[in-house]
């Protein structure tokens, strides 16, 4: 007979949706409210930055058109922009990172030129299966739409290999 242990709370946390999480405005993937506003103000208060406050303390603005009219979403809602001076913190931090991971790839690229050029070749020759996979599905896919078309209209279709060609 087994007994079952009690699931540690912080197990049972990671576990469960937290309300209101999905709903926070996303910056390049990542929650405006809930990773920017708080990564902005510690790098304020550590002089590393200077995010205006007002940035800060209201970074979601009204969308306005070129006439100084807001603007509405095809849906009929208001639509709202991340407050510039956040927006351009973030555009540096995602630029640093991008330079921060090429840099890497260099250094290690050069450094072990051999090791990256064999991973290079196991991914390509890994990948290649699945390529092919991919290939063989479109084109069979393609040719079953053109036998459709066909029978529908009587005219002859664009070869899958031509149509793969152009993708």
């Amino acid at each position: 007979m087994s007994q079952k242990t009690e699931t540690p709370q912080y197990i049972t946390a990671l576990l469960q949706p937290i309300p209101g999480r999905s709903s926070d405005r996303r910056v390049w993937s990542i929650p405006l409210a809930g990773v920017w506003q708080p990564f902005f103000t510690a790098t304020n208060a550590a002089g590393e930055t200077a995010v205006p406050a007002d940035a800060l303390g209201h970074p979601l603005r009204l969308a306005l058109e070129k006439d100084g009219t807001p603007k509405f979403s095809t849906s009929g809602r208001p639509t709202f922009r991340v407050a510039k001076e956040l927006a351009d913190q973030v555009r540096i931090v995602r630029d640093n990172f991008v330079a921060g991971l090429m840099a890497y790839t260099d250094t290690v690229s050069k450094g072990m030129a051999a090791q990256y050029k064999a991973q290079v070749e196991a991914a390509l020759k890994a990948g290649e299966p699945l390529a092919q996979k991919d290939a063989d599905n479109l084109a069979d896919y393609i040719a079953a739409q053109s036998g459709n078309a066909d029978a529908q209209s009587g005219n002859g279709a664009p070869e899958p290999e031509k149509v793969m060609a152009v993708a």
